[in-house]
């Protein structure tokens, strides 16, 4: 009998845990930068900038996922969070903010104020 709740207590702690890690999961901020193959130097600058602010602003919680477009194992994912194109975006489950203007605006001439942005997003969705 003590076996048998034993193995019951076990069970509840792990459906329990991994209901916390989905929810967790589910909850977490990620940051895409989608982009092609061929990248001038603003683009190349929207995902330096971004990574570095992302890194600092979240103590290494939130990293930057470059994803190229031309590559086909990367469609499904863009074509879930409907991206056809160049884009910067913050997501939270269902929630996105698409700061993708002021990426290309900010990067090279003021990269302070693309981060002041990229938290200001990051913010939004907490």
């Amino acid at each position: 009998m003590k076996k048998l709740i034993a193995l019951f207590s076990v069970i509840a702690l792990f459906a329990t845990t991994s209901v916390y890690a989905q929810k967790a999961e589910k909850e977490a901020i990620e940051a895409y930068y989608f982009h092609y193959t061929s990248r001038c130097v603003t683009c190349q600058s929207v995902e330096k900038v971004s990574s570095d602010a992302l890194k600092e602003l979240s103590g290494g919680k939130i990293v930057l996922k470059s994803i190229n477009l031309d590559d086909k194992s990367n469609k499904e994912l863009a074509k879930k969070l409907k991206i056809d194109g160049q884009t910067l975006l913050v997501v939270k489950g269902d929630k996105k903010v698409d700061i993708t203007n002021d990426g290309f605006l900010y990067a090279t001439t003021s990269p302070e104020k693309l981060k002041a942005k990229l938290k200001t997003a990051v913010e939004s969705l907490k």
